[in-house]
């Protein structure tokens, strides 16, 4: 038996429930990993929540997330790409990875390097690939201006590292609490709200060439304030503004899966990547672990940790 998230009806945090399951066995071309850690993200309460029933339909009982990280503990006929015990990053398409065992498709795990920590190597299908899609969607390279909004978030904070990587001067807007958080990884911090366009007119006094939405709430309509062109913006957040306003809406769909988690996890060893994690949770708290994500600003990434 292994032990996984279930819920059997949409709701709150209270309908997460942490249950004993048959070890699942992988088919042929399948990995099974041992679940080390597993992050946890916004999309994942909304489908819980069916908020996005029409798009992400549930089948109850259903299980719940995508990242994850740990150790190979069985194969299935024809893979060779792995052994036995190797630590791995992946993520499932599923929605099954909040548990302590996890059956893939060998083409969904990647292998983690040792200067990644189990913490970072789970935040980095979701979070990781849909900050990668949208920093390549608008462009971001040297002498470019860049803002993210919502740069203190889980995405919002390894996309303006990207940006930033890329060559970019990166503008991030925040709450003034977090304007520290930012600078510590030379993000120039603008406080959201009333007054932000002029806030960050007189931190870009030469123009804005591209903007990340990570927020929605007016973040395009703000975008197109300050002049940026239509294809040099991206949303994660307002799909409504594609069609309005002709901008892009990429992000984990167009990130790139294993080869890009590859990529990402080189950058943490690097040094060019940073992966800052809020809090860390031993699965049976799951639903505490959701409750902090809605009902507070979170810095970067939360995580289950299964061991």
């Amino acid at each position: 038996m292994t032990k996984a998230v279930r819920f059997s009806n949409y709701g709150g945090s209270d309908v997460l429930k942490v249950v004993e399951v048959d070890r699942p066995d992988p088919a042929p071309g399948q990995v099974r990993v041992e679940v080390v850690a597993a992050s946890i993200n916004p999309g994942e309460a909304k489908i819980r929540e069916g908020l996005w029933h029409e798009q992400f339909p549930a089948t109850f009982p259903s299980g719940q997330g995508s990242d994850f990280a740990g150790r190979v503990s069985a194969l299935g006929d024809g893979v060779t790409s792995f052994g036995l015990v190797d630590e791995v990053i992946g993520f499932s398409d599923e929605r099954s990875s909040q548990a302590t065992d996890v059956v893939v498709p060998a083409e969904n795990v990647t292998a983690k390097p040792a200067g990644v920590t189990w913490e970072e190597a789970s935040t980095l299908y979701v979070a990781g690939t849909t900050a990668f899609a949208a920093v390549r969607a608008v462009g971001a390279g040297a002498g470019d201006v860049v803002v993210v909004a919502g740069a203190a978030g889980g995405v919002g904070i390894i996309a303006a590292q990207l940006a930033h990587h890329a060559g970019a001067v990166v503008i991030g807007t925040a709450r003034e609490a977090d304007h520290d958080f930012l600078r510590g990884f030379d993000i120039i911090p603008v406080t959201y709200g009333d007054g932000v366009a002029e806030r960050i007119r007189e931190a870009a006094p030469d123009g804005v060439d591209a903007f990340i939405d990570t927020f929605g709430s007016g973040n395009v309509e703000l975008a197109i304030e300050l002049g940026v062109a239509p294809d040099r913006i991206d949303t994660i957040a307002d799909f409504a503004a594609v069609d309005r306003f002709g901008v892009k809406a990429e992000g984990n769909a167009k990130g790139g899966g294993s080869p890009t988690i590859r990529e990402l996890a080189a950058l943490i060893v690097e040094g060019a990547l940073r992966v800052p994690i809020e809090a860390v949770y031993p699965l049976e708290r799951v639903a505490e672990a959701y409750d902090r994500l809605g009902n507070e600003h979170v810095r970067g990434k939360i995580v289950l940790r299964m061991e």
